[in-house]
């Protein structure tokens, strides 16, 4: 239970103790109303949204959005809006930050003609504890989404609470066992993380599991980026830092990354070759991540 500084428990913990007796009485209403009350307090947001989501009282976000919006406590994404200044209401960010990135996804593949909903079969590559994988699954349902990620309980979170498939991946790019090939690859900001050694090896990697006619879609760190962060890119466009959010990877593998198109570019030319780019759309993602789409062409 959290404490203050005298040793007694915090209005946010008693709150949750209230709601959870409450429960245990079978008096819903009381708990909806008590837990709602505890979800704005920091220290047991996350508890707090977890009861109601789980006992589907009034006032989950599940009635509102439609979709399972269970929240893993590993989320380090979900502690990034939790400790953010700026974030006043996490829950509602982290959630609807999800469903900015579906309806960016979806003006992206319109723009090269391949609509997500068509798509037969997504891999979400990097996909955390499902942050966007929920609203993924909403749009074309758990049978035709894949995930994958290095951290294997954020893997068994998707897998278990989703019902998507999910395979973990590796440090080392050419380590990954690809389960198959996929139609859609989205990579959202993995290449914002990664260091200048294998930057240009996880795109070859990446777009070795599209599909024959399918597309490789991912982001990055862009100029606009650099310059909101006050960093300057070396010769080829491109700064490594080796720090994140992520409290779970080596900030040597996964830092905080920023490259420029031309960096970009070049290294889709020397892997895969400079056909495959049939798009780019500058801060696409969140308005500050550049977006970039490669085809495989059909043998």
């Amino acid at each position: 239970m959290t404490e203050i500084s005298d040793g007694s428990p915090s209005r946010g913990a008693q709150l949750l103790e209230e709601g959870r007796a409450l429960l245990a009485r079978g008096d819903r209403t009381a708990a909806a109303q008590v837990l709602v009350r505890a979800r704005n307090e920091r220290d047991v947001v996350l508890a707090a949204h977890s009861l109601i989501e789980a006992h589907d009282l009034v006032g989950s976000f599940a009635n509102v959005m439609g979709l399972d919006c269970t929240i893993s406590e590993q989320d380090d994404i979900f502690g990034f809006f939790r400790n953010h200044h700026s974030c006043r209401n996490p829950l509602r960010d982290y959630l609807a930050d999800g469903w900015r990135t579906l309806s960016e996804l979806m003006l992206l593949l319109e723009a090269v003609d391949q609509p997500l909903l068509r798509t037969p079969r997504v891999l979400e590559f990097a996909s955390g504890h499902g942050r966007f994988t929920r609203h993924l699954v909403k749009a074309l349902g758990p049978g035709r989404v894949a995930v994958s990620d290095v951290v294997p309980g954020a893997v068994e979170f998707s897998r278990a609470t989703f019902g998507v498939e999910g395979f973990l991946s590796a440090s080392v790019p050419e380590q990954v066992r690809w389960p198959g090939q996929y139609d859609l690859v989205f990579v959202l900001s993995l290449f914002s993380h990664l260091p200048r050694a294998t930057w240009a090896r996880w795109l070859q990697v990446l777009y070795g599991a599209v599909a024959p006619g399918g597309l490789l879609v991912f982001s990055a760190h862009g100029l606009k980026a650099a310059r909101f962060d006050n960093v300057v890119l070396d010769g080829e466009g491109f700064f490594f830092a080796a720090s994140s959010e992520s409290n779970a990877i080596d900030a040597q593998d996964y830092g905080t990354t920023f490259t420029a198109p031309e960096f970009v570019r070049a290294r889709i030319a020397e892997t895969v070759g400079t056909d495959r780019l049939v798009h780019e759309a500058p801060v696409h993602f969140w308005n500050h991540q550049d977006a970039y789409v490669l085809r495989k062409p059909v043998p």
